[in-house]
């Protein structure tokens, strides 16, 4: 690491040069105090009794080398801070630490574990006409198994649930995985986005290596890994990050804008040595877990002073994210950058170059918000707000948009996205077939969060595995069996990903404001070319015309209401022909009730 580039902002391998690495002498301590009185390293290599750290001149970095510190010992720093205080904190760089409630951090080699993704890493690369289908999950509650002794629940490790979850991943058709956090992170309840350790994989889940070893027989499975990453915020806990020096180090000192709305102390940008931090915690992930993207959250707050536009634009902190995101590029061109962010700011998705942010994906929470509103109004509500369906279209082209179903979608008292549907049992799985046809017709990658593909009614809860049990019945589990095939359609269907961001690929056919609450829209690909139509309404809509371009043969390659989804359609008896009256070309149907269907034209 070059120091000058530390203090400055632009170093992105900071973590090489700082925290605990083992040398031929020893373990060699480094830390960033440059206010602190004293700082000493204590561990089980000296019975917690203090190891003096020395400066280097007035430059903040305290170092030592600990002769009798070995792999696996915990160590602390005792910093003694500028106010006068003297507390133990983690080590901001440390490679691992302990489970909660315990704080301390752990000396770790990382060198030990060798990938066998070569073919993978060549190849990997991202391109906008590809398809993107992410699986969003929660590591801890995907899957639970019965402690031995307790019979309680506990976590699988990276390990334990390779095989099954590469499995699962790939019999359902998805080609990427998101990883909510998984750095250490105190509170549960936080799901990783309140951190002490950013360099640290969460000990909940085992040890870095396994983690390196999930990630690698991903690879090897043919499925890309994001992973989740808080570049905004982080744990307020005495041991970590906060107050570190004995002054405001890493935070604002202003508490108007240095505390967060969710009680976390936020980052301020504006600092070299920060920027230097988080950025090399990002290249951190992608440079030695080999994770082929970063889901960035809570962007609205690196743009905007606490997320509120009011506020102005916070300059220091959109310079950092166009720095970090052009640095992070340069290192691994054939990762993903995406951006959680509710706002309306320009170019998110722009290259750094052309004034932009440099994200490749951003959220689009105004199509997911829109489009989950109308689907709990009532039917006679929907035909009125026909445009919640079709606004989307009216922006999109505007960035690179991605379509979220997120965990934030299914907390907090907001239910779940089936339960989210108007209507009785049968007819909220009725829609959700439908809406989620809508959804990966739609223009735009896509994104579905663990539970959403098998109908689940509870909540998510960070504390419970999901209910798999609900697969027992019929309904769930033709649910689970049409979003698996909806899924292989959208990977094997070239008009559904192929000129996402291209508004020649995409025309609406139906979208009026008639009374009914049918729309219908063309997707073409350089192969396919599909047309789906929607009903999403309570009624049938008998030998519906809807209109087309020319004569064109239609397959069916799928319909929501067919009977192996629990449906009232059977596959065998859906009909529908051409007709052409007054020199206009429509294809004659009937649309049941809730319904979507998907056509391939030629």
């Amino acid at each position: 690491m070059n120091t000058h580039e530390f203090y400055m902002g632009q170093a992105f391998d900071a973590y090489e040069f700082f925290g605990a690495h083992v040398t031929k002498e020893g373990v060699l301590f480094r830390t960033y105090a440059p206010n602190a009185r004293r700082i000493q390293v204590i561990g089980e290599f000296n019975e917690w009794q203090g190891h003096e750290m020395y400066q280097d001149g007035r430059s903040g970095i305290f170092s030592c080398c600990v002769p009798e510190a070995k792999i696996g010992m915990l160590y602390k720093y005792k910093v003694f801070g500028a106010d006068g205080s003297e507390i133990d904190h983690c080590d901001p760089y440390g490679f691992e630490m302990q489970l909660r409630p315990e704080s301390a951090s752990v000396i770790r080699d990382l060198s030990g574990y060798q990938f066998e993704d070569e073919t993978w890493m060549k190849k990997r690369g991202y391109r906008f006409d590809a398809p993107v289908n992410i699986y969003e999950m929660h590591l801890g509650s995907w899957r639970r198994k019965k402690d031995g002794e307790s019979e309680e629940d506990t976590w699988y490790t990276y390990s334990e649930i390779a095989e099954e979850l590469i499995a699962y991943v790939k019999e359902n058709n998805y080609n990427y995985i998101e990883f909510m956090p998984l750095s250490e992170h105190p509170a549960d309840v936080s799901w990783g986005y309140q951190n002490t350790g950013f360099f640290a994989p969460t000990s909940r889940y085992g040890t870095a290596l396994e983690l390196k070893e999930l990630v690698d027989k991903c690879h090897q499975a043919g499925i890309g890994v994001i992973m989740d990453f808080v570049p905004v915020h982080f744990a307020v806990d005495a041991y970590g990050l906060a107050n570190y020096d004995g002054t405001s180090l890493y935070e604002y000192p202003n508490q108007d804008v240095g505390v967060s709305e969710w009680g976390s102390y936020n980052f301020i940008h504006s600092r070299g040595e920060v920027r230097s931090f988080l950025q090399s915690a990002a290249n951190y992930w992608l440079s030695e877990y080999h994770f082929d993207g970063i889901r960035m959250d809570a962007i609205s707050r690196i743009i905007y002073w606490q997320g509120t536009p009011e506020r102005g634009v916070n300059g220091n902190a959109v310079d950092f994210i166009k720095v970090m995101n052009q640095g992070l590029k340069a290192r691994h061109p054939g990762i993903l950058l995406m951006a959680e962010d509710s706002t309306d700011f320009l170019k998110v998705t722009a290259p750094v170059e052309y004034e932009g942010l440099g994200f490749d994906f951003k959220w689009d929470m105004g199509w997911m918000n829109d489009t989950l509103d109308y689907f709990k109004k009532t039917p006679e509500e929907r035909a009125a707000q026909y445009y919640k369906l079709s606004f989307s279209m009216m922006y999109f082209y505007n960035e690179h948009y991605l379509l979220p179903l997120s965990h934030d979608e299914v907390v907090h008292g907001k239910a779940t996205i089936v339960q989210k549907m108007y209507g009785d049992y049968e007819d909220k799985f009725r829609q959700a077939r439908a809406f989620y046809l809508y959804m990966y017709a739609h223009p735009g990658k896509k994104l579905n969060f663990m539970g959403n593909e098998i109908g689940q009614l509870r909540e998510w809860d960070e504390k419970r595995e999901q209910d798999w049990e609900m697969l027992k019945y019929p309904m769930h589990d033709a649910f689970h069996h049409y979003m698996r095939e909806l899924n292989r359609i959208y990977l094997e269907n070239n008009a559904l990903y192929d000129g996402d961001y291209n508004s020649q690929h995409f025309r609406w056919i139906y979208c009026r404001q008639e009374g009914n609450c049918v729309y219908a829209f063309e997707r073409k690909g350089s192969k396919q070319r599909v047309m789906a139509v929607f009903n999403f309404s309570d009624r049938e809509e008998k030998a519906f015309a809807i209109p087309v371009e020319d004569k064109v043969k239609c397959k069916l390659l799928l319909h929501s209401e067919w009977e192996e989804w629990n449906g009232s359609v059977k596959k065998e008896s859906v009909s529908f022909k051409s007709k052409k009256k007054k020199g206009q070309e429509s294809l004659v149907l009937d649309i049941p009730a809730y319904s979507a269907m998907l056509f391939e034209l030629e």
